[in-house]
């Protein structure tokens, strides 16, 4: 049986989560742009504080694969359904 090492699963779960991420990224700048056209200027700041957030989240996950080597074997794109697991 293959037994990954913890970096090994981190090189798959790495990328993964950065991706998910930018998803997540993306849909609060549109909420944020939706209710600052609704006059919601407090709560489109709170969202884009929540972006900028997960911005500074991503460039630490990317800083931890490039120390971990990249993107192991067996990284893909697919989004899995227990991804929280």
């Amino acid at each position: 049986m293959d037994q990954k090492t913890t970096r090994e699963k981190l090189q798959i779960l790495l990328p993964h989560w950065i991706e998910h991420n930018h998803n997540h990224e993306a849909e609060f700048k549109k909420w944020a742009d939706l209710v600052r056209t609704e006059g919601q200027g407090g709560l489109a700041e709170l969202l884009d504080k929540a972006v900028a957030s997960m911005g500074e989240t991503d460039s630490i996950l990317q800083k931890v694969l490039a120390e971990i080597g990249g993107p192991g074997e067996g990284h893909c794109h697919h989004h899995h359904p227990h991804h929280h697991d």
